[in-house]
């Protein structure tokens, strides 16, 4: 290796480091916060380690433990199912589009690409949702909008499938009498697991963080996600430090950890996708360049 290369890598190594250091700092204070006292936050300010351990914070959402548990079978269902689906319309639609030999090919791939581009709006989006598939105040309402709503992930499958499935293997399957679901369900799908890991990711991740379908279209609160319920916490503090009603509950409200709660809610709805990450993350990266830069 020649030293301006290894000087390269030198280099690029510490820039690396650095941003690594930039991402998981946040991470540390915002654990380090939920554990700590609230007087302490507010007179000191955030750290990297708990000045005053307290678990209050955690105490106070374990008080709505039923609730809890109820939103998080929500979201695991949401997530799972709505991955799952979304998967499979995603990769069926992107199989059909990277075929040349799929009539109309060209106008409904621009279709796809016209998503990214432009959309109807929320009030247009709001009307198809609620007056023609009436889905509000239903756990379809947390499913359907994220369904096939991002042309993106259809787009870097097709580019995968052109790209990494060689065509002859295809044209044996068809020799050997395979139509178009065996060849794909069976020739395709198994070589195309990297690009399959990464969508279902991807997709997990935007269901699992999901709150604006639920802050839209359901307000039957038995329905919230994780992140609906959280947010409503928030919103229930919040709302009750900034009203007095005569003073009779100012008492109470000093005992809240507003702050902490925050954080502690935070790290309650990100902990299971950071858990979940690792395992697909060689996926991920894998997934990404095979069906970006071959494109």
């Amino acid at each position: 290796m020649y030293k301006s290369d290894r000087i390269t890598h030198l280099i690029s190594h510490i820039c690396l480091i650095v941003l690594s250091i930039g991402c998981i700092m946040p991470f540390i204070i915002l654990i380090s916060s939920s554990f700590t006292a609230e007087d302490v936050i507010l007179r000191d300010g955030y750290s990297f380690l708990p000045k005053e351990f307290s678990i209050a914070a955690y105490e106070y959402i374990w008080n709505n433990a039923s609730t809890l548990v109820r939103a998080y079978g929500i979201t695991i269902f949401v997530t799972v199912f709505g991955t799952t689906v979304s998967l499979a319309m995603t990769s069926l639609l992107a199989y059909a589009i990277s075929r040349k030999d799929l009539p109309f090919m060209k106008g409904i791939t621009f279709a796809v690409f016209f998503t990214l581009l432009f959309n109807g709006g929320l009030v247009p989006t709001y009307l198809v949702y609620t007056q023609f598939i009436d889905v509000k105040n239903t756990i379809w309402a947390l499913i359907v909008p994220g369904l096939l709503m991002n042309g993106f992930n259809v787009l870097l499958m097709r580019v995968f499938f052109m790209t990494s499935i060689p065509e002859p293997v295809i044209e044996s399957a068809r020799i050997d009498g395979a139509g178009e679901f065996r060849t794909f369900f069976s020739i395709v799908l198994p070589l195309s697991l990297p690009i399959l890991a990464t969508i279902g990711l991807l997709q997990t991740i935007i269901y699992w963080n999901d709150w604006f379908n639920g802050l839209i279209y359901v307000t039957d609160s038995s329905l919230f996600s994780i992140q609906n319920l959280l947010n409503r916490m928030i919103a229930d503090i919040q709302f009750l430090a900034s009203n007095d009603f005569g003073g009779n509950s100012s008492g109470a409200i000093a005992t809240i950890p507003s702050t902490g709660v925050r954080m502690a809610i935070a790290v309650i709805g990100i902990l299971p996708i950071i858990v979940a990450y690792p395992f697909f993350q060689k996926y991920l990266v894998k997934g990404i360049a095979l069906g970006s830069v071959k494109g």
